[in-house]
């Protein structure tokens, strides 16, 4: 996935929540040597905090339900030719996309999960690592597929867990290091 010189990476991020995923890689995005440029987020709830971070930064966002699957990603699959974006993020974005909306952009979505996969698919990761007494956590950017967390792996981090960690503390620190991992990771598979 070799960029132009001296262009960037057009960048969809794919949200559900907070989007403190988003906020970084849209500061990410800012800096002179960034592969990519963020022109485009999409959620599938308008209660996402998240979108104030595209208000703010004049990106275009859009809000699509995934009430009916199949035409949600027609919808969004239209959106993203149109945009001309040849990279997806998952950025904390609580839906599965389907296998034939993977293949159209096949090797161009990525997504962050906070645990060391394949440990820990899915959701809850922290409060599962804690009740099984896991020495270490931490976060993974991954390519997607068409089952859950199951991407080829792209890099990882590794936090080691204290005795006194608990879901939110382990959560913090965790989301610190996706904060780091993510832009790396993207420049990784743009080099």
């Amino acid at each position: 996935m070799k960029k132009l010189t001296g262009s960037k990476t057009k960048t969809a991020v794919f949200i559900s929540g907070t989007g403190s995923n988003l906020k970084n890689l849209i500061n990410f995005s800012y800096k002179k040597n960034s592969p990519i440029s963020i022109d485009l987020v999409i959620s599938n709830t308008k209660k996402a905090n998240g979108l104030t971070y595209a208000k703010k930064n004049n990106i275009e966002k859009k809000i699509i339900s995934f009430n009916n699957q199949n035409k949600s990603e027609k919808k969004i699959i239209n959106i993203l030719y149109l945009k001309k974006i040849k990279l997806i993020c998952l950025a904390g974005f609580m839906k599965i996309l389907s296998k034939k909306f993977i293949k159209k952009f096949n090797g161009k979505v990525v997504n962050i999960h906070p645990s060391l996969l394949p440990k820990y698919k899915g959701l809850n990761t922290h409060k599962r690592a804690l009740e099984n007494n896991e020495k270490f956590s931490g976060c993974t950017v991954h390519y997607v597929t068409s089952k859950l967390d199951s991407g080829k792996i792209i890099m990882q981090k590794k936090i080691k867990i204290s005795k006194i960690d608990n879901v939110s503390s382990l959560k913090r620190k965790i989301l610190k290091k996706e904060h780091k991992l993510y832009p790396e990771a993207i420049r990784k598979i743009l080099s």
